[in-house]
């Protein structure tokens, strides 16, 4: 499986331009509205150009058209540029992708460039002459294509492995939450995804997480996915009572902390490509987001699966095992969102060289400035 280890960015949404390297795990730390979920969205767009039913035409147009994509800071040229390299962990080959894109007189998304290369070797250069004898071609990419893509196959499928997860517990307990969902990132059919795997690999992986629930919820001695008389599956789980047998509840009785808990590690047993997560630490108990770090990084040993996430959490950046150039902190300025690895900003490794933990050295710096004066929201009323 190949791993994104550098993006770089021009125009694209808080961004006017930025390069950064990337490792197995990303930490991106910085304040509300800085642009983490912006940057998660590249390697989503990247997903929805190879998805089924997706597509260049169709990955712009559910973000709003190439002008809501397009950073406001943007002056010498209009056009949006994603260009990611991967490498492969096993044959360290190398692949890059690079997509410009802007929109015609029609408002259409149009293709400007398409490169792609292989250890340095460009395998895709467009606009080619045909593009230029037929401009319409410029309305889809390559990548796309299963008929064009033949020679950089591995990319397409590498895209398509990419996984986006922020589970909202409110959708999961929905009754009707299949209905008009599919793949969705909320968790609005996540049991049905769960239902749809093949039976000896679903069990694997509720024993999995069953071992690992018992030890971070108290009285959990059982999990299981069982369908109701309509064919709805529920996630149900067994406690510990006062009555010999315990008791089994369903996942409508689940609190918010346990059910993005399930998602979170049935999201790591399900796939191999990146997988990508919005404040992971959200609704869970201090002791086991301290675990998070350690948990990701044996996903990545073990199943070599990058995991990108966004985190407010000083519990999750105190981990030891945090290195600098896993870290991007997102620093917003006149011209667009600043993005640089806490290896390269000199004050972060020089306050945790004088003994202060990675989490107190950078969410200082990710502070909203006079953040203070919140707190007198209510005199001013």
């Amino acid at each position: 499986m190949l791993r994104f280890t550098q993006v770089e960015l021009k125009n694209w949404r808080n961004f006017k331009h930025v390069n950064v390297a990337l490792q197995g795990r990303a930490f991106l730390v910085g304040p509300n509205a800085s642009g983490k979920s912006n940057f998660l969205d590249v390697f989503r767009f990247l997903h929805d150009l190879v998805a089924v039913g997706g597509g260049f035409q169709q990955a712009v147009q559910k973000r709003g058209g190439v002008s809501k994509l397009r950073c406001m800071s943007a002056r010498e040229s209009s056009d949006i540029t994603l260009h990611v390299q991967m490498i492969d962990n096993d044959t360290q080959e190398v692949w890059d992708y690079q997509l410009t894109f802007n929109q015609d007189r029609q408002r259409r998304p149009q293709i400007s460039a398409e490169l792609v290369k292989h250890n340095d070797r460009i395998v895709l250069n467009r606009p080619d002459e045909n593009d230029k004898n037929d401009p319409e071609r410029l309305t889809q990419t390559y990548v796309e294509q299963v008929n064009a893509n033949r020679s950089f196959r591995d990319v397409f499928t590498f895209f398509q492995a990419v996984r986006y997860l922020h589970i909202v517990p409110q959708l999961v307990r929905e009754p009707e939450r299949s209905v008009n969902r599919s793949d969705d990132p909320f968790g609005g059919d996540f049991l049905e995804q769960m239902a749809t795997a093949k039976i000896p690999t679903q069990q694997a992986r509720l024993r999995k997480i069953k071992d690992a629930l018992k030890i971070a919820i108290p009285q959990l001695i059982d999990l299981r996915l069982e369908k109701d008389e309509r064919g709805i599956p529920h996630l149900q789980a067994k406690y510990q009572h006062w009555r010999p047998q315990g008791i089994w509840l369903n996942e409508d009785q689940f609190s918010d902390g346990t059910l993005r808990l399930m998602g979170l590690l049935w999201s790591i047993l399900d796939g191999t490509g990146p997988l990508l997560l919005e404040e992971p630490e959200l609704s869970l108990h201090p002791s086991i987001i301290r675990r998070l770090p350690q948990i990701f990084a044996s996903t990545y040993n073990k199943f070599q699966r990058q995991i990108l996430m966004s985190s407010h959490s000083n519990d999750l950046l105190r981990d030891e095992g945090i290195g600098f150039d896993e870290v991007l902190v997102f620093r917003p300025t006149q011209e667009g969102t600043e993005v640089k690895l806490a290896l390269d900003i000199p004050e972060i490794t020089r306050l945790v060289g004088g003994d202060l933990s990675l989490a107190d050295a950078v969410l200082p710096l990710t502070e909203p400035k006079n953040v203070f004066q919140l707190a007198l929201f209510a005199e001013k009323q």
